[in-house]
């Protein structure tokens, strides 16, 4: 956990992680602007009510991976698995 100069606790890093089989999932809070495209566009992965919100089962890899590279402020990336850096 990390604390700022405000005393304001963040989100763990990790719980900021989302596995499937062929990728990893990132997400930065503090970049998000909340624009719900990504909710609003593939709500069978990115649920906004639900906890864990991020829920890469609802759907196949490659509408995942298309999906994060419309996020507007670019809060949520994503690493192919076993071949880059996450």
């Amino acid at each position: 956990m990390i604390i700022t100069p405000n005393n304001n606790l963040l989100m763990d890093i990790q719980s900021n992680l989302f596995s499937n089989e062929d990728i990893t999932v990132t997400f930065e809070p503090r970049v998000c602007i909340h624009a719900e495209r990504c909710a609003q566009e593939l709500s069978e992965v990115f649920r906004t009510s639900i906890i864990p919100w991020i829920k890469l089962e609802g759907t196949e890899t490659d509408r995942i991976i298309d999906q994060v590279n419309r996020c507007p402020s670019g809060a949520l990336k994503y690493c192919i698995n076993n071949k880059e850096a996450c």
